[in-house]
């Protein structure tokens, strides 16, 4: 029996003639193999597990009372705000993880395969999108425990949990960029949280922007993140799909529009 070998140059050139159906294939194992990954590390779920939860706690009691007069009434508040910004903060692990990968050689060892160059790319960011599911969930269950109680019924809830996926999903796409151009993974961290943690609680997520001063309210206005709060309530507390959700899903595609190509030239120069 006679076995195969492979040569980089081969595999090159094979991987210039996969097709799309190929492709697509190759993705969806790479994808496997990072749930794979989590399975076998399952503290790297400890940041969509836990911070739901604590999250929830915390801010439920200690601005329950301050903010709406109780825990009960501010939940509805409360439980959307910290869905978007638990999701979006979930979003850094694409690029963080990317940057491992690339930095350990894995990356590298994926060149010598028969499989698609994007497939590496693709895989990880489909992985993804469990960790936002898992997240979402938690989020939800949690603020049930509580007693929130959304009228919008379960399936606005669950169409509202899929905007935020989506939008998440979305915005990975810039992490994943860092990921490929930054020069260590605690960089992509670094920069990322740079710029979320201003955005989440510059929002609406918390407390209303009427109590804000007015500089603050114009730009809590203008957040991306404060419409897609707002959306998210809108259908869970209430049912409506809003010119919100339109503006979200908007950003949502504008951002992809900008930055998949950005990120895949980038990454195909090092793949």
């Amino acid at each position: 029996m006679s076995s195969l070998t492979i040569t980089p140059g081969v595999s090159r050139t094979l991987k210039n003639h996969v097709s799309f159906g190929q492709t697509v294939q190759n993705s969806f194992s790479m994808a496997w193999r990072g749930l794979l990954k989590i399975r076998r590390t399952p503290e790297q779920l400890i940041d969509v597990t836990l911070q739901p939860i604590i999250f929830t706690l915390m801010f439920s009691y200690i601005f329950g009372g301050a903010i709406a007069g109780s825990v009960a009434d501010y939940l509805p508040t409360l439980i959307p705000g910290i869905l978007v910004q638990t999701v979006i903060t979930t979003s850094v692990v694409t690029g963080v993880q990317l940057r491992e990968d690339m930095d350990k050689g894995v990356f590298d060892r994926f060149k010598s395969l028969p499989i698609a160059r994007i497939a590496p790319l693709a895989g990880a960011l489909l992985a993804d999108t469990v960790r936002y599911a898992i997240a979402t969930t938690l989020t939800f269950v949690m603020g049930f425990v509580l007693g929130y109680r959304p009228e919008g019924g379960i399936g606005n809830v669950i169409l509202a949990g899929l905007l935020v996926i989506v939008s998440s999903w979305a915005i990975s796409w810039i992490f994943a960029f860092f990921g490929v151009i930054a020069r260590s993974a605690s960089s992509v961290q670094g920069i990322s949280f740079l710029v979320l943690f201003p955005l989440t609680f510059l929002s609406n997520a918390f407390v209303n922007p009427d109590t804000m001063p007015p500089f603050l309210q114009w730009f809590v206005n203008i957040n991306p993140v404060s419409h897609l709060v707002t959306a998210v309530r809108d259908l869970a507390n209430t049912g409506m799909w809003t010119v919100d959700a339109w503006l979200s899903l908007l950003g949502a595609a504008v951002i992809v529009a900008i930055f998949a190509p950005l990120t895949v030239r980038a990454y195909m120069k090092k793949a």
